[in-house]
């Protein structure tokens, strides 16, 4: 893959939505991705080892892509957290019309089902790993999530 592209292909994660890309062309592989809680783009390229010093350049290449960490956690609330396990679309409740899975106080048992997140059009169930009660929610209903990002926290 010739460094235009690879320019091209980073120019286009930093100035759209997506936080990642994932290309294969025969036995090149190249992953870009933007990572917000760092603040800046990261740039991964795995090619065969015959490959030229392309890869350092474009790396080098790479500026920081200024974006905001949120941080939702009130610093009296302690517990376990429950980060996203992908990215996608948070949902307290598995259809528009039914009651969320989880409220603040409810006490769970490991393998509840505490929300679904839609990822390329699938609803993935997402369950708690521990047991305790729900101290906090910091995903708002249909907010897009970040992988590890805190999404409750379980005491």
């Amino acid at each position: 893959m010739d460094l235009r592209k690879l320019k091209t292909l980073i120019d286009l994660v930093q100035n759209s939505g997506i936080s990642e890309l994932e290309i294969s062309e025969g036995e090149e592989k190249i992953r870009i991705a933007k990572h917000s809680t760092a603040s800046q783009a990261n740039t991964y390229v795995n090619m065969p080892a015959t490959g030229s010093a392309a890869p350092a350049a474009a790396s080098a290449a790479v500026a920081p892509a200024p974006t905001p960490a949120i941080e939702h956690v009130p610093a009296l609330v302690e517990g376990h957290i429950m980060k996203a396990p992908m990215v996608g679309t948070f949902y307290r409740s598995g259809a528009p019309d039914a009651a969320p899975f989880v409220e603040v106080g409810q006490t769970v048992k490991a393998g509840d089902t505490l929300c679904v997140i839609e990822a390329m059009k699938l609803m993935n169930e997402i369950e708690a790993d521990i047991s305790g009660v729900i101290k906090a929610i910091q995903v708002e209903n249909g907010q897009a999530v970040e992988y590890g990002q805190p999404m409750f926290v379980i005491g």
